[in-house]
């Protein structure tokens, strides 16, 4: 039941990793320092009296069983700082997080890079992170990301696609789907990789929680890769961590005109290495035994028209295809849904359509 005390520790506001290390050195245990009457609490100095008072207001409320059978009927497992399977380089961290709850297989390898980026990207950034996980993803590499909208969603799937490891790291309960939109995307990552947050079962996504949240997904990997991000964004605050832990920043470059992209040009700017395929992220690292193989695509003379008008950067709308190609408007819907199950193209909003970006097709 220690674990189970250890993350009752961890719900008490003011007590992080620090602090709960102090306190079980003290009491010998998390169990001992849980039961801990007041006045051994003041006595021991580890903590003031403002911590101290929510220590035992959260006694009262938290029911230790009850938060064990409750994880054990959600599906949900702890990893403490101690234990074999807790992330290694996490583990390492300045900061880790003294009890990780996760749904899933945390990894068994450090073989992991985060890719990071603008929630509101565009099809060029989308199209970029969704390549760089795919292609790292069939190389082997586990991709660690936030889940949140637009390159951290893109991140995933384009991992998801190739049957690859990723890591969704939340800033909420891993039993909350945040943004709720990516629902299905977090249970498809349970079953073949992780979702992992240190904050417990039930908390909601929360401003304040996400700078915490970017620590960890730094920390969980070897490289930090920036796609899309602002001048000020969580993107920066993710590639600032990845520098105080000596993780690698790299950078996608971007358009000189779009805002999404003057955070990542900046970071190239002041040394980030530039990335435009996976092998640079391999060839970094020494796993470059991986080569993306060339892929000819068998288009018919239809798909291949359609596909040729596509670009990766401008979604276009079934109207301009069926205006510049002259084709029917049901015969353009019925050639791109083709595409799209074939992962050759993307649908974006209101029935718009870009190429999807995947290294060697050619």
């Amino acid at each position: 039941m220690e674990q189970f005390y250890l993350a009752a520790l961890q719900m008490v506001p003011g007590i992080g990793s620090s602090r709960m290390k102090v306190l079980i050195d003290y009491f010998g245990s998390a169990r001992q320092t849980w039961l801990a009457d007041q006045g051994d609490l003041f006595l021991s100095k580890c903590i003031d009296t403002a911590i101290c008072n929510n220590l035992l207001s959260c006694r009262d409320k938290i029911d230790i069983h009850k938060l064990a059978d409750t994880l054990f009927k959600k599906g949900i497992s702890l990893c403490t700082l101690t234990a074999d399977n807790y992330p290694s380089l996490l583990q390492n961290s300045f900061n880790p997080p003294y009890v990780l709850y996760y749904r899933g297989t945390l990894p068994a390898t450090d073989k992991l890079i985060a890719i990071v980026g603008a929630r509101k990207a565009t099809a060029y950034g989308k199209n970029a992170a969704s390549m760089l996980a795919a292609a790292l993803a069939a190389a082997g590499v586990g991709i660690v990301s936030g889940a949140a909208r637009g390159i951290d969603t893109a991140a995933h799937q384009g991992a998801l696609e190739q049957q690859g490891y990723t890591i969704a790291v939340l800033g909420s309960g891993v039993d909350v789907a945040y943004p709720p939109e990516n629902k299905n995307l977090l249970a498809s990552i349970a079953e073949t990789g992780a979702v992992v947050s240190e904050y417990a079962p039930g908390t909601m996504a929360h401003p304040g929680h996400f700078p915490a949240r970017n620590r960890i997904i730094n920390a969980l990997a070897r490289g930090v890769i920036v796609v899309e991000a602002a001048e000020k964004s969580g993107a920066l605050i993710t590639a600032d961590f990845a520098l105080e832990e000596g993780r690698d920043v790299f950078a996608v470059p971007g358009s000189i005109f779009a805002n999404t992209s003057k955070g990542a040009n900046k970071l190239l700017k002041l040394g980030a290495k530039p990335v435009d395929c996976a092998t640079d992220i391999l060839e970094e690292y020494g796993w470059e035994n991986f080569s993306v193989k060339p892929t000819t695509l068998a288009l018919s003379a239809e798909e291949q028209a359609i596909y040729g008008l596509l670009n990766y950067d401008e979604p276009m709308s079934i109207e301009e295809i069926v205006t510049k190609l002259k084709v029917l408007p049901a015969t353009a819907a019925y050639i791109l849904l083709q595409l799209s199950l074939r992962g050759l193209t993307v649908e974006h909003s209101a029935q718009r359509y870009t190429r999807a970006a995947r290294e060697g097709i050619e």
